[in-house]
């Protein structure tokens, strides 16, 4: 069965800040180095949800032992 590309739209940069608990000039500067996932619509800045989600899970840090 096909995934629904309209299932996950994508979502704004205000909505990354909160989700990561940072600040939105914080995320505005994770772009700026292409640190972070982003599409570039215009002027406007949109992130794709699962991206963000492969992204923090490359940057997870297994438990200590």
């Amino acid at each position: 069965m096909p995934t629904d590309p309209f299932a996950r739209p994508l979502i704004d940069l205000s909505a990354v800040a909160i989700w990561l608990g940072v600040s939105e000039r914080h995320v505005r500067r994770l772009v700026a180095e292409r640190r972070i996932p982003f599409v570039k619509w215009g002027h406007l800045l949109r992130f794709a949800p699962a991206d963000l989600e492969d992204w923090l899970d490359e940057r997870r840090q297994p438990p200590a032992a």
